[in-house]
């Protein structure tokens, strides 16, 4: 028997929706959710940009390609993320935490901040050193679990983010050399 395809999409929104609703800190949890939204904005793209240009402006030359590819990196992929979210339109879960993400973006699929995290990581499993990678691995899952947490994004937000993000991070490597023979100034 062949289901058909709205029913086997609303089954998986009901499962996507009740486990992300699991998720969900109580808004009373104290230290943990405070913990939760400091990982969730530690993905910001804002962040990502003012430490990536002080690293460019202030770290030794060896870390200038490695900033400023990430820079570009971040920089690219937001708008990837943007188009493939106005296309979808997915509405952001209801909550009151998070109002500048709900007021400045209100689509949630896919998570920009998985995303972004998903192809940091890939970039520093590339690019190192090791102890950088083991970090963004590491840090990644933790700050698109917060995402869920503090009720900005569902779960297939996260993976699909993380997805784009590993693909992104992936074309980045490719890329790479291209970019520092083309745009060497910038490096």
């Amino acid at each position: 028997m062949h289901w058909p395809t709205q029913f086997k999409i609303e089954a998986l929104l009901k499962v996507d929706f009740q486990a992300s609703n699991r998720l969900r800190l109580d808004e009373k949890t104290g230290i943990k959710r405070r913990f939760a939204a400091f990982l969730a904005h530690s993905g910001d793209s804002w962040f990502w940009m003012v430490g990536l240009g002080l690293i460019w402006l202030l770290g030794s030359p060896s870390w200038h390609a490695h900033a400023m590819l990430l820079a570009i990196g971040v920089g690219g992929l937001a708008l990837v993320v943007f188009g493939i979210k106005y296309l979808i339109r997915r509405p952001r879960p209801e909550g009151e935490w998070g109002a500048i993400y709900r007021n400045t973006d209100p689509h949630s699929f896919p998570s920009g901040h998985a995303a972004r995290m998903g192809m940091l990581a890939i970039l520093a499993i590339g690019l190192g050193p090791a102890w950088f990678a083991v970090l963004l691995v590491l840090w990644a899952p933790a700050v698109s679990l917060a995402r869920v947490m503090m009720g900005v994004h569902y779960l297939s937000d996260i993976l699909a983010g993380t997805l784009v993000g590993i693909a992104a991070g992936s074309l980045m490597l490719a890329l790479q050399p291209l970019l520092l023979t083309y745009f060497h100034f910038l490096f």
